[in-house]
């Protein structure tokens, strides 16, 4: 019998639509996408923050794919507490048995799976009642009587309140208990998509030769900021919105502490590490939890003086000019002929290489400390140009600025 139209049509129309999923990956940087890796990796409950249409949830099933994780997708604002904590279920002896909660069906096939990428979308639609059941879900990995293995991950995704249909501020509570991550789309990586090559998910390679070396980075960065700045332990936000976000708390730190250890053991970007650090303990904590790390990388003021020419400088000015101070704080602090002259061979080191104007304060300074019988080095002649210059450039700036100032009052 001849196939009808309509049938033939419809097969050509499926035919059409997998030409259009057919699509493939490749490797490419992307610190969002190797921020929300490390962080499935440290088996951290992770929420992406997005607009609508954004590319979360395609994201996740991308992420699913390429992990190779069965993708489990629970809405939850069209859920009830029940669903989270369980359905009482009466037995035959009550008063003896208990009533145990029964999970719902898909925290039984996770368990049955025993490994998957539980996707708990739409979370900030989520009434505070279902957020409450949330919280046991997220901390403790329970779903009424079954706890979900470990080989299970947990991913949300929201939509800010302004955006999001009948929205509501996470309880601080939850949102405490959560990497957050904002999500936001480059328009490469989208054109290259829809032409049909995105970016490839994969989890980071641990280096089994740096576990120990990483758990101590992670413990002196966040233990060294904590004892300096005790205020930072626990820090609750004022308002609500930001409640809603990434503070400050224990439960915070030790995540990430957790999580600046797999960045270490995986050689990370610093983008992305300075992502899941300000997406878990706020954007204040966060950049100074960043910049001591950064400080903990610089060389060590001894090992440029005992050999100025051995150790690479910074590239970052910032950073350069913390080392080129430290090397002049650690000559002020021991004093000798020796270590004042490779000071200023680094400083001349430091003017070759980079900005002239990082060496101005530290070569003022370093001057200062020189002894009556100190013959003058005949590299600080190369430095004695820039010193001028930028002073200067400075009087000049405080000039033009002065008239600024009694020229507006003459105008008044």
């Amino acid at each position: 019998m001849p196939v009808p139209a309509h049938d033939s049509q419809l097969d050509v129309a499926a035919e059409l639509l997998t030409l259009l999923r057919d699509t493939t990956t490749e490797p490419r940087p992307d610190a969002q996408l190797e921020a929300l890796t490390l962080a499935v990796a440290a088996d951290l409950p992770v929420l992406l923050w997005g607009e609508p249409g954004i590319g979360k949830t395609a994201a996740l099933t991308q992420l699913a794919a390429a992990l190779d994780l069965p993708l489990t997708t629970v809405i939850a604002s069209v859920h009830e507490p029940s669903d989270f904590s369980g359905l009482p279920v009466v037995g035959d002896d009550p008063a003896e048995q208990g009533v145990p909660m029964a999970p719902p069906d898909w925290a039984v096939r996770l368990v049955r799976a025993g490994r998957g990428l539980l996707f708990l979308d739409e979370l900030s639609t989520a009434p505070p009642a279902v957020q409450a059941a949330l919280l046991r879900l997220v901390l403790e990995r329970r779903v009424g009587a079954l706890r979900l293995p470990p080989g299970v991950r947990i991913v949300a995704a929201a939509n800010p309140r302004s955006s999001a249909a009948d929205g509501w501020e996470l309880s601080p509570p939850l949102a405490n208990r959560f990497v957050h991550l904002q999500w936001a789309h480059d328009q490469d990586v989208v054109v290259r998509g829809l032409g049909g090559t995105w970016p490839r998910a994969t989890l980071p390679r641990l280096d089994p030769g740096r576990l120990s070396e990483s758990v101590a980075v992670a413990r002196r960065a966040v233990c060294g900021l904590l004892a300096a700045r005790p205020a930072l332990v626990h820090r609750l936000p004022t308002t609500e919105t930001r409640r809603g976000g990434p503070w400050p708390s224990p439960r915070s730190w030790e995540m990430t502490l957790c999580l600046i250890a797999f960045a270490t053991a995986a050689d990370a970007s610093r983008d992305a590490l300075a992502l899941l650090v300000r997406g878990t303990v706020g954007d204040g904590a966060g950049l100074e939890l960043m910049a001591g790390l950064d400080r903990m990388d610089l060389p060590d003021p001894e090992t440029l003086l005992a050999d100025p020419l051995a150790v690479p400088l910074p590239e970052r000015g910032d950073l350069r000019q913390a080392v080129l101070d430290g090397v002049v704080a650690a000559v002020r602090k021991r004093p000798d002929k020796v270590r004042w002259d490779a000071a200023w061979a680094l400083l001349v080191r430091a003017l070759e290489t980079g900005a002239p104007d990082l060496v101005v304060v530290p070569a003022t300074t370093l001057a200062t400390l020189r002894q009556p019988d100190w013959e003058v080095p005949p590299t600080i002649e190369q430095l004695a140009g820039a010193v001028s210059l930028s002073q200067r450039a400075d009087r000049a700036a405080a000039r033009t600025t002065a008239r600024t100032k009694v020229a507006a009052k003459a105008g008044r």
